[in-house]
């Protein structure tokens, strides 16, 4: 979901659940090892907690670069008012044993850079991606697509190639593109410009949602790596790239000795999780997933736990990709600010059990891996060790 776009459902927190009932009985020991990342860059000397966070003074934010993710959910705190049902990263509507679960988005600002490299085929896979992604969160199997692609002057080549990359998103998430909208508004956007935006509809049998209530102290969170930054932050990432001096076709100064330049990297697609978590849920153990879009993990993944849990994340225990450290250092980036702005690495968190846990993680590996990347304590927000 991404914040460039301010989409409201980014920031609507789940609905207040029960607190988890107490466990009885004495907990069945159960180890779950955290490895070790080898780059220093990940490992933190101190912990911070905290639900927000101002940047380093003199480093670049997220708000210095025009979205301001606490206005949003001010806004979405005074609609809650009004429409009091929202919440989660899809909304629910249910029908007999079924749950229909529906999801919408853009692709942010990203679509600049598709502008700018020329880079048009892929685009449409990101904005399935931002769609489904937040809808298997519920568990549900996405069942059709609609998009929405509009232009002041209709380049029917240029759009062929958008809604090639929607189709493409489509086979990969199993769903249909049902149909979309085309919408030609002459002088309204800049000449060769266009804007996306898409929506899904999955479903999932009602005894079998996920919906987080029966998370508990000591459940593991465990992280399904990204492409890189998919489809939110890219306002900052756009302010970093002009400060950098450098171009989308020069070679991305640190990426581990691998050759790509950083409109590669940058416009990498988002990646489609549907098969591989419904894959995952299909053998049990899943309490809780978050979608780690716009807000990072610092607001997206307290958004699955019922009141007077948080998370506890180990830094080192995965690699974050080499984009996440350039960014940092040229924009010379607060840590908090990262983690509440880029996905750093893990594109799609499971809050499982710690029984499915070591199942989870040795099922899913090679070019589908599963990492431990921390647990569920007592207290709130996000805490960074």
């Amino acid at each position: 979901m991404s914040t460039d776009r301010l989409l409201l459902h980014v920031l609507r927190g789940p609905a207040a659940s029960p607190a988890p009932a107490a466990r009885r009985g004495p907990r069945r020991p159960h180890r779950v090892c955290f490895p070790q990342a080898t780059d220093a860059w990940m490992r933190r000397a101190s912990v911070a907690c905290s639900s927000a966070s101002d940047g380093e003074a003199g480093g670049m934010t997220y708000k210095d670069a025009g979205v301001d993710i606490d206005a949003g959910a001010e806004l979405v705190r005074r609609i809650r008012k009004m429409a009091p049902g929202i919440g989660g990263f899809g909304g629910h509507y249910i029908i007999g044993d079924k749950c229909y679960v529906g999801g919408t988005d853009g692709v942010g600002t990203k679509l600049k850079l598709a502008f700018e490299t020329g880079v048009h085929d892929t685009i449409g896979i990101d904005l399935v991606a931002m769609c489904v992604n937040d809808i298997v969160t519920s568990g549900a199997r996405p069942l059709f697509f609609q998009d929405y692609y509009a232009t002041s002057k209709l380049d029917v080549d240029l759009a062929e190639k958008v809604i090639k990359g929607i189709v493409d998103g489509c086979e990969q998430s199993d769903c249909v593109l049902l149909g979309g909208e085309t919408a030609e508004m002459p002088g309204f956007y800049a000449e060769g410009e266009y804007d996306l935006s898409g929506s899904a509809v999955g479903v999932v049998k009602v005894d079998k949602l996920i919906d987080g209530k029966n998370i508990v102290e000591g459940d593991i969170l465990i992280g399904l790596p990204s492409s890189g930054i998919h489809s939110n932050g890219f306002s900052l990432v756009r302010r970093v790239l002009e400060k950098s001096g450098l171009s989308l076709s020069d070679q991305l100064p640190i990426n581990d000795g691998i050759t790509s330049t950083v409109g590669e990297v940058l416009m990498a697609p988002t990646v489609i999780y549907v098969k591989q978590v419904l894959e995952i849920i299909s053998k049990g153990g899943v309490k809780g997933l978050a979608h780690i879009t716009g807000g990072g993990f610092t607001e997206n993944i307290p958004r699955v736990f019922p009141p007077g849990l948080g998370a506890k994340i180990i830094t080192g225990s995965w690699e974050v990709p080499p984009v996440f450290k350039w960014l940092q250092q040229v924009g010379n980036i607060d840590d908090a600010e990262m983690w509440r702005t880029f996905n750093m690495g893990i594109g799609m968190v499971l809050v499982v059990s710690r029984e499915a846990a070591d199942r989870i993680i040795k099922g899913n590996h090679g070019s589908n891996p599963a990492y431990p990347i921390g647990e569920v304590i007592q207290g709130k927000g996000v805490c960074y060790a």
